[in-house]
């Protein structure tokens, strides 16, 4: 796995942690704000990711000899 995903499975592993703390706060309110925020976070991550297997197996195809 390159390093690129594995930063952004760590991001995604983050940020669900984080959610899992913020619904066991005591106060019992989550701001709707954060939950906004993470969410954004965990889909952007996940684009992130598969833009990159789509570029790699992209130009694994485009070195594919064809003749």
């Amino acid at each position: 796995m390159n390093t690129e995903v594995r930063m952004l499975t760590t991001l995604i592993i983050v940020a669900r942690m984080r959610l899992a703390q913020l619904k066991k706060d005591e106060r019992g309110a989550v701001e709707l704000t954060t939950i906004v925020i993470i969410t954004g976070l965990i889909a952007v991550a996940a684009i992130a990711i598969i833009a990159i297997i789509v570029a790699k197996l992209t130009s694994k195809a485009n070195n594919i000899p064809t003749e």
